[in-house]
């Protein structure tokens, strides 16, 4: 089981993990916790948008651009609270 990716260098531990290729193009789709402490910097990691995506447990990197992005409802404002990130990248063709 993949228990973390890495962003652009940044470790995102991850609760789960789906991988499949589409026209030689990797997607996966990945499902995380955030902090309220952690949500400025995840936030504005995922404002990029394109990345240098790591899956080192599937020894898989590419260049992955996001597909589709959700968050629970939860107020990351409000100290200690913990929302879902729900993310879908793609790989960037050459």
């Amino acid at each position: 089981m993949v228990n973390k990716i890495m962003l652009n260098e940044r470790v995102i531990h991850i609760d789960n993990y789906k991988e499949e290729i589409n026209s030689g193009l990797h997607k996966i789709f990945i499902e995380f916790k955030v902090t309220s402490e952690e949500y400025h910097d995840i936030a504005v990691l995922l404002y990029e948008g394109t990345f240098d995506v790591k899956v080192p447990e599937q020894n898989l990197a590419f260049r992955g651009t996001i597909e589709q992005y959700s968050t629970s409802i939860t107020n990351l404002y409000k100290e200690g609270e913990v929302g879902i990130y729900k993310l879908t990248l793609v790989e960037v063709r050459n």
